[in-house]
């Protein structure tokens, strides 16, 4: 229900739908602050008043930006410590004041001429920050919170990541963390991209590194959008000074093209140091050649500014394995280092580990049983927490036989970023080398990737093929699920009957599909999940228009082109196989007709 208003007209409109969303008829009206920075405390205190800072952290975007849409960076990177012993000193005020016991987030609006702040607002509980927090520092506020609230003081609790230091010892960090929103804008055309006050992204990926440019990079590989680092995007001038979700690589483009930072700066508010960033990023791609990655510490410089094997090699104009190979005659691996709250000042007892490629490589390897689950990555439409649900359960019953497990993922909002549900942690980019670069260490002696949703159901053909084991589902059954022309071929063996169906490359090999079927038809991509660029399309030009858009999503596959079945019924059926004994787990039958997403259609059980 929130807004800005610029001039009489937007405030009545503004207050207007504000008042008709609130439960007590009531609105908040602030002074605009659009263009400061925005800058958030995590703090802890307990009964004997003992406070401590948990984590400062500093967005990206400016003021007028919601916090949960918003690319957020750990520890601050552009306050002097004056300024932040200033915001320190006024958030352990406020903690005490309003006598909070446990985690409170505090947000200030930070003027950056003058160093004038503001408080924006004030969250006496955990926030969807404080998840951010405690996996940027291996700090967990919920359960410390959880036990402040039992009468424990700071001092009493034991860090579990330690296990020597106290909880009143304020986390130290030594590395960087980024986070980047993820947008549902790939499932809904149309819709406003725009971003504001008004949080509009689903969830959000969490990388660390060792340097801004490395962390921001990883990031951007986890958001499982089909980059594998920044990409040039046609923009207008409007992007640059009204953000949307690509406003990243607006920028990345617009200094691509020769404009400058501090123009950039001015344009979009956002410190010209993050901007910086990314134009080194911009310089350093410009001296990428084949040449070039032939020197080992040219290729080390690339790494450590967190750029993928894929990026180097499309850059260079060679493959992908060329550059792998390239990295094996160097000997040059990733080096994993450990989240342990204190920056090594004491010995951290668990793994929880990130990736860089500075020396020094802190992952302690066993000779137990190792088994790694590849997790689901960021929460969005047609895959949120049911899929890490799964993971969670999965990483707890191999540990019950006594198996290690080694779990990977990116989100710090779910469960399985926890650094007790598993073994070893790894806070990591789900992408074949990120995932290869930890196979080749640890060397597990399986991978189990069904838990993952289709983020990990995808890896599962190239894992193979490179030699890794993949555990339960053999993935030459995933992908006979998956390839429509295998299936069809089970189906037929079988003698089960489906909806007339096509293959299609391009528009006109849809189009004749379509024809030869009969409209209306269900299109989608192959090797997809949650109903992702999936449509049911009525004539020819609307098939059209579906293939522009759709064929970014899978690229690589074909797209399916069904017989839609209207007036149906649509039944789920669960199931769970040893290989020869088969439990059903149970039948649903939806409410609403076929036609409605299963993700959409409410359901009974039994049918």
């Amino acid at each position: 229900g929130g807004g800005i208003a610029h001039n009489k007209e937007e405030l009545i409109e503004v207050t207007t739908h504000g008042l008709d969303m609130s439960y007590i008829n009531q609105v908040l009206i602030d002074e605009s602050v659009l263009g400061w920075k925005e800058i958030e405390f995590e703090v802890m205190r307990d009964k004997n008043d003992t406070c401590i800072i948990v984590c400062n952290m500093e967005n990206v975007d400016p003021m007028g930006i919601h916090t949960g849409d918003s690319i957020v960076v750990a520890p601050i990177q552009n306050l002097n410590d004056e300024v932040c012993q200033r915001l320190r000193d006024a958030s352990i005020k406020i903690i005490r004041n309003l006598g909070i016991n446990g985690g409170c987030n505090i947000q200030f609006a930070l003027n950056p001429e003058t160093n004038e702040y503001k408080i924006i607002e004030v969250n006496p509980r955990v926030s969807r920050s404080s998840a951010l927090a405690s996996k940027a520092t291996g700090y967990p506020i919920a359960k410390i919170s959880s036990k402040v609230a039992l009468g424990l003081t700071l001092d009493e609790i034991r860090n579990d990541i330690t296990k020597e230091t106290p909880a009143s010892f304020e986390p130290s960090i030594d590395y960087i963390v980024v986070k980047i929103p993820r947008w549902p804008f790939d499932k809904f055309k149309g819709i406003d991209r725009k971003i504001g006050v008004q949080m509009k992204a689903t969830g959000e990926v969490m990388a660390i590194g060792r340097t801004y440019e490395e962390a921001i990079q990883k990031a951007i590989r986890s958001l499982d959008i089909g980059l594998h680092g920044f990409e040039y995007l046609e923009y207008t001038e409007d992007n640059l000074a009204n953000p949307t979700d690509e406003r990243l690589f607006h920028m990345y483009s617009a200094i691509k093209d020769g404009r400058s930072v501090e123009e950039l700066a001015e344009i979009s508010k956002m410190d010209a140091f993050f901007l910086y960033k990314i134009e080194n990023i911009v310089e350093f791609e410009k001296q990428v050649t084949k040449e070039a990655l032939e020197d080992e510490k040219f290729l080390i410089k690339a790494k450590k500014l967190g750029f993928s094997n894929f990026t180097l090699a499309k850059l260079a104009g060679i493959e992908e394995e060329d550059v792998k190979a390239l990295l094996d005659k160097f000997d040059i691996k990733p080096s994993y280092k450990m989240v342990d709250t204190c920056a090594a000042e004491f010995e951290a007892k668990t793994p929880y580990y990130y990736s860089s490629y500075d020396k020094g490589n802190e992952l302690i390897k066993t000779d137990n049983k190792k088994i790694l689950i590849i997790g689901a990555g960021p929460i969005r439409i047609g895959q949120g927490i049911e899929f890490d649900y799964c993971c969670v359960h999965s990483s707890l019953a191999l540990k019950d036989q006594g198996i290690e497990t080694i779990l990977v993922n990116n989100n710090p909002e779910t469960v399985s970023t926890d650094y007790d549900i598993s073994d070893e942690l790894f806070f990591e980019p789900l992408t074949f080398e990120d995932i290869m670069g930890i196979i080749e260490q640890v060397e597990p002696e399986g991978v189990i990737v069904q838990f993952g949703g289709q983020t990990s159901i995808n890896l599962s053909v190239p894992l193979a093929k490179a030699g890794v084991k993949i555990l339960g589902t053999p993935y030459e059954s995933i992908d006979r699920v998956e390839d429509r022309e295998r299936f069809t071929e089970v189906l037929n063996d079988l003698n089960i009957r489906q909806a007339p169906y096509g293959l299609a490359n391009s528009f006109d090999e849809a189009r004749e599909a379509a024809e030869r079927i009969g409209f209306p038809v269900l299109v989608r991509p192959s090797y997809v999940i949650g109903g992702r660029a999936m449509e049911i399309v009525y004539c020819v030009e609307e098939l059209e228009e579906y293939m522009k858009e759709a064929v970014k999503v899978s690229p690589e596959h074909p797209f399916l082109v069904d017989k839609f079945l209207e007036d149906a019924v649509e039944l789920d059926v669960d199931l769970l196989c040893d290989g020869e004994d088969v439990f059903i787990a149970g039948i649903m039958e939806h409410i609403e007709e076929a036609g409605v997403h299963s993700g959409d259609s409410a359901c009974v059980i039994p049918p």
